[in-house]
Formats: C-alpha cells, sequence, structure tokens
C-alpha cells in the first residue's frame, strides 16, 4: 500500500531514533520530503537509508530562523507540504529543587517552544486539509521520578493538538498527537552505561503490560495512520502506543 503517495512531509528530530521510525514508515508508504536535525553525521546516515525522495536539513528548531528556512527550503524542493511531524525534543531530567531558570528554559523551548513555532512557520507552506502530528509522552500521565518539566511540557503538547485544530478549521488542518511510552532509541544511550543497557531494556519490558518496549516502528505505523486519508474524521485526538504503561501499568 502506499497510502502517502505523493506526500510531502517534515518531520522534525527524523534523523534518529522516533523521528527516523516515521521517517522510514512515511517513505514506504510514498511519501517524499525533509529530515530535520542538529547532528550532520546522524542527518547523513538517515538521509542515506531514505533514498532519493528524502532530503537532510541541518537546522535548531528552538531558532526561528532555522524554522523558517526549514519549510521554505522544503517547498522550493518539493511543493507544498502535507504533514509536519513536530518530533523534536528530549527528555529533561531534574526536580523542581534542583531546576534552576536556564535548565527550565532550555526545557521548554525545546519541548514546547519549538512545537507551537514549528507548527506557525510551517503553515503558509501547508496545503489546506494536511496533517500535523504531535508527539507527546506518557510522562504527561505519570509522574515519573526526575521527569516534572518535561511532562509539564508534553501534557502542553497534548493540549496543543486541540488547540491548532480548532485554530485551523476553515483551512481544514487536522493536529493530533501521538502519545508514546518506552521506545527503544538511541536516547538510551545518553543515561544508561553500555554494560548496563541490556539489563535496563529487560527491566522497563517487564514492567510493560504488553510485555516489551516499543520500537520507531510502532510509532511509525501509528503516524501514517495520521498522515493518511484513513484518519480524515480524527481531529484533536491523543493516541496512547505506549504498550499500556499509562492504563494498565500498577
Amino acid at each position: 500500500m502506499e497510502r502517502l503517495k505523493n506526500k510531502v512531509a517534515v518531520i522534525t528530530g527524523g534523523n534518529s531514533g522516533i523521528g527516523l521510525g516515521i521517517a522510514l514508515e512515511f517513505r514506504n508508504e510514498g511519501a517524499k520530503g525533509a529530515i530535520v536535525g542538529r547532528n550532520a553525521e546522524t542527518l547523513a546516515s538517515s538521509v542515506a537509508q531514505l533514498g532519493d525522495n528524502f532530503i537532510a536539513i541541518n537546522a535548531d528548531v528552538t531558532k526561528l530562523t532555522d524554522l523558517e528556512s526549514v519549510f521554505k527550503d522544503t517547498a522550493e524542493k518539493f511543493g507544498k507540504i502535507d504533514v509536519i511531524v513536530a518530533n523534536a525534543g528530549a527528555g529533561a531530567v531534574g526536580t523542581v529543587a534542583t531546576f534552576d531558570e536556564a535548565a527550565f528554559d532550555q526545557a521548554m523551548d525545546l519541548n514546547l517552544k519549538s512545537v507551537y513555532f514549528t507548527v506557525q512557520k510551517a503553515l503558509p507552506y501547508m496545503n489546506d486539509g494536511g496533517s500535523i502530528i504531535l508527539i507527546g509522552s506518557n510522562a504527561a500521565h505519570r509522574a515519573y521520578a526526575n521527569f516534572t518539566l518535561y511532562g509539564a511540557a508534553k501534557a502542553a503538547v497534548i493540549y496543543l493538538a486541540k488547540g491548532f485544530s480548532s485554530d485551523l478549521l476553515d483551512r481544514k488542518i487536522r493536529a493530533n498527537v501521538i502519545t508514546p511510552g518506552t521506545t527503544d532509541t538511541p536516547a538510551f544511550d545518553k543515561f544508561v552505561p553500555a554494560e548496563q543497557m541490556e539489563a535496563v531494556k529487560k527491566q522497563f519490558a517487564d514492567q510493560m503490560p504488553i510485555g516489551r518496549i516499543g520500537q520507531p516502528a510502532d510509532i511509525g505505523k501509528t503516524a501514517v495512520f495520521l498522515a493518511s486519508d484513513d484518519s480524515s474524521f480524527m481531529l484533536g485526538a491523543e493516541l496512547l502506543v505506549d504498550g499500556g504503561m499509562t492504563y494498565l501499568s500498577k
């Protein structure tokens, strides 16, 4: 099937992890477009996997001038954009006792402000009837230790799907949000020593009602649904793709 044939997509944070998983599934369904990231090495390797119908754009989503260039360059290459995936973000680890103002601003700039302005800067280059896909986190629903700011930012992102959909009704642009749980991405490398990796992943899997942690393709397949006409009656919705963690775990 090619449910996204000839659709033009932009995926922020598309150079690794969940973002790359989404881009690969989009490619498999016939989409073309751009992946966006800050790491030149992973951008190059990821766009090589995606093939000739994708370009890589090195940009910082916390900088509005970078965002403007991303959408302008994509539209010049492929034409008007059909799908925006605002995926870029990162876990901000700390507590209310440890996060100072600079850390607060950095976490919110990346996980919330960038999402808002990714969508705003994309709008002049989007086709009416397009799809906006935001990436939340089940940390918005569960108070995980040391993830207070990250969870708060993602809770706001989940609301933005509703607000954006309301704002854009006249253009028939739908916004929805995917909320992943623990997913097997390179983010593990930042927090877990290599020798402990398998044990930590098994520990997470044992906590998941479904018995495994998520894979980027799990999120990618859900994103294909939201990007396609199959979800044309959905707007402002949240899809939990978390192995049952939010509602079924003890």
